[in-house]
């Protein structure tokens, strides 16, 4: 793979903009319109389709979704891509840190986050993707 295309860059960085913002300011259908129609995401030890989403998103806590630029693999019309992550809760100030794992497709709309996964930094330093007994998430629905 050589270096990817600078609008790929930016259309990329700016899907991944949206992204936070929508989940910054608890907008789910801007959320949901950064993925592909068959896009999943994947915490705490789970996969969610997107049909999930709206749930998902409505069970965890609200915030500044806080995001690093990312870094990009393209090839054509498909890429992978990582990219840090500090969430701040608005509530308590608490804060989650890490970083997602994506991979990308360019759909008739532009690039589109295919597969996005989220892998945390704990105090302890461990790096997980989460506590598969959050008793507030849903489960997912396939």
């Amino acid at each position: 793979m050589g270096r990817p295309a600078v609008d790929d860059v930016i259309e990329i960085e700016q899907l991944l903009a949206r992204y936070a913002l929508g989940m910054t300011q608890d907008d789910i259908e801007a959320v949901m319109a950064t993925f592909t129609t068959d896009g999943t995401y994947s915490a705490f030890g789970d996969t969610y389709p997107l049909a999930d989403f709206p749930a998902l998103v409505a069970a965890a806590p609200k915030g500044l979704f806080l995001v690093g630029p990312p870094v990009l693999e393209l090839d054509g019309d498909s890429g992978t891509g990582r990219q840090p992550l500090c969430f701040v809760e608005d509530k308590t100030h608490d804060m989650r840190i890490g970083w997602y794992t994506d991979s990308y497709r360019r759909t008739a709309g532009g690039w589109r986050l295919h597969t996005r996964s989220m892998t945390f930094i704990r105090r302890t330093g461990d790096r997980d993707s989460g506590r598969p007994h959050d008793p507030n998430r849903p489960l997912p629905s396939s």
